[in-house]
């Protein structure tokens, strides 16, 4: 799907959001024609997650390296994002709206959407929610204290990538919850990595890209 001869172009704006603006960063391929979309969501906002975070920038970094329209944007309350936190009902509206921004800009284009930990959370719900989003990637789950249960009828292409040394959403929650999941669904296990994936960006970002990237070629 990328194009050699387009030129990444990555952009701050604002998203009118549920309740103010919200602030995001869009990144384009200048050239080119946009055929896929994605949208990142970030960790939970009272533990220091925004969209700059680094597993949100390496997941953002290869969907945009495939070739997708990228953007990631701060929930209520983080960074220059209008309102307060909301115990992730406000934080799903405004991937809601987000994704209504990708829909607007780019009706035509397909739609994925990709979360980190609490994000990964708003992602599973947003997907199933929405009938265009037509995969979802999930990046180490919390499992233990949020409700995935839509994942277990929704019958689209589910990728979770977890570290082996988690201690935050660990495999030994992780893997009977991903059992229930409806088919189709991949597992990728990052060895040695933490939650936040320390010193294991590289591995987790060259598995992200191979796992993805069929699904892109085959657009």
């Amino acid at each position: 799907m990328s194009d050699s001869t387009a030129r990444s172009r990555l952009q701050q704006i604002e998203i009118a959001g549920p309740v103010g603006p919200l602030e995001a960063l869009l990144q384009e391929h200048e050239g080119q024609t946009t055929a896929l979309t994605a949208l990142v969501l970030h960790p939970h906002p009272l533990f220091g997650g925004t969209m700059n975070n680094k597993v949100v920038h390496r997941v953002a970094a290869v969907l945009h390296e495939l070739g997708a329209v990228v953007l990631r944007f701060n929930f209520r309350g983080v960074g220059k994002s209008a309102g307060e936190h909301d115990q992730a009902r406000g934080e799903l509206d405004d991937a809601r709206a987000a994704l209504a921004f990708l829909r607007s800009r780019y009706p035509s284009a397909r739609r994925w959407v990709a979360g980190f930990s609490f994000g990964s959370a708003i992602a599973a719900r947003l997907s199933a929610a929405e009938p265009d989003v037509e995969r979802v990637i999930l990046v180490a789950p919390p499992v233990r204290n949020r409700d995935f249960a839509p994942m277990r009828t929704w019958p689209k292409p589910k990728l979770v990538l977890q570290g082996t040394n988690d201690d935050q959403c660990p495999m030994a929650e992780l893997t009977p919850e991903f059992a229930s999941w409806a088919e189709p669904k991949t597992l990728v296990t990052i060895e040695g990595a933490t939650h936040f994936f320390d010193a294991k960006l590289g591995p987790f970002g060259d598995r992200l890209k191979q796992e993805l990237a069929p699904a892109v070629a085959a657009s």
